[in-house]
């Protein structure tokens, strides 16, 4: 048996044959701008990749997606693949079951059922990016709640009114520094590389953004009480991403005097192919 898996996201649809546990075949294409050229494009990739061992199609997509009606709700980067029955127009043109879930809830499903989470009871995972997204795990199944908000972090709240992505993603903490320094074309790599090289601003812009990703992680200990929280994300190929975080949480955890709370803080496993996989995942779970 095998699958073909797509990550659509907001720059380029990542893809690849899933088979035997693993993922080969990759590679990926620039989002396109309409849904009749994205139907054209993973039509494409699905002839290259299919044969007849080819039991469906299993996708990684950014927005609230709602499995049981088959849309993907909201709206988002992508606009043209909301708000309607997208899972039957592409079983259509597939002729093959298919699977949607939301983009941070794969990257949870992978970590849960193949990665650090797989000997978790309850995980959570907050992935850092364009903005915050998150997923909750409980015993390898997500939980997604009744209104599909489910381990939507990114929303909580943290200062007047301001949510924790707007706050502290990588990517608005670099477009508020460059704003801040009348920079342009800047990036999060960018304010990293200059925070290594011991520029004061730059390593302050990080330690705030530490310290607001702290606070979210510790409402979240102490609302859903994992055992196990999991950073991806871009910014998680750094080494003193938890470090600094722990720090950062153990305090909050002398000041509030909830010293039972037991918890380890990881990496995430997977990089690139984590959407991959937990798309892998949700449609081993589903169909």
């Amino acid at each position: 048996m095998n699958l073909v898996v797509f990550d659509i996201g907001g720059t380029s649809v990542k893809y690849g044959r899933y088979q035997d546990s693993a993922i080969d075949k990759k590679g990926s294409f620039p989002t396109p701008k309409t849904w009749e050229e994205m139907k054209e494009n993973l039509h494409r990739v699905f002839t290259e990749l299919s044969d007849a061992d080819t039991k469906g199609v299993a996708i990684s997509s950014p927005g609230a997606v709602d499995t049981e009606e088959g849309v993907i709700k909201g709206f988002g980067a992508i606009p043209y693949i909301h708000n309607f029955k997208i899972i039957d127009e592409l079983e259509a043109m597939f002729g093959l079951p298919v699977t949607i879930e939301n983009d941070a809830n794969c990257a949870g499903l992978a970590e849960s059922q193949f990665g650090i989470g797989k000997d978790s009871k309850k995980s959570i995972y907050f992935i850092l990016g364009t903005g915050i997204g998150g997923a909750v795990c409980l015993d390898g199944k997500l939980y997604k709640g009744s209104s599909l908000y489910g381990g939507e972090f990114g929303f909580m709240i943290i200062k007047d009114g301001i949510t924790l992505s707007n706050l502290a993603s990588p990517v608005a903490v670099a477009k508020k520094y460059a704003k801040e320094h009348g920079l342009t074309d800047f990036t999060g790599k960018d304010l990293f590389d200059l925070a290594d090289a011991g520029n004061s601003d730059a390593k302050a812009a990080l330690s705030e953004m530490y310290d607001v990703i702290a606070i979210g992680i510790f409402n979240c200990l102490v609302s859903i009480n994992p055992d196990l929280v999991g950073i991806g994300g871009g910014i998680s190929a750094r080494e003193d991403l938890v470090p600094e975080l722990d720090k950062r949480i153990k305090a909050l955890i002398e000041i509030t005097n909830a010293r039972e709370l037991d918890y380890q803080l990881k990496v995430c496993q997977f990089r690139n192919d984590a959407n991959l996989f937990g798309a892998v995942s949700n449609f081993l779970n589903t169909k």
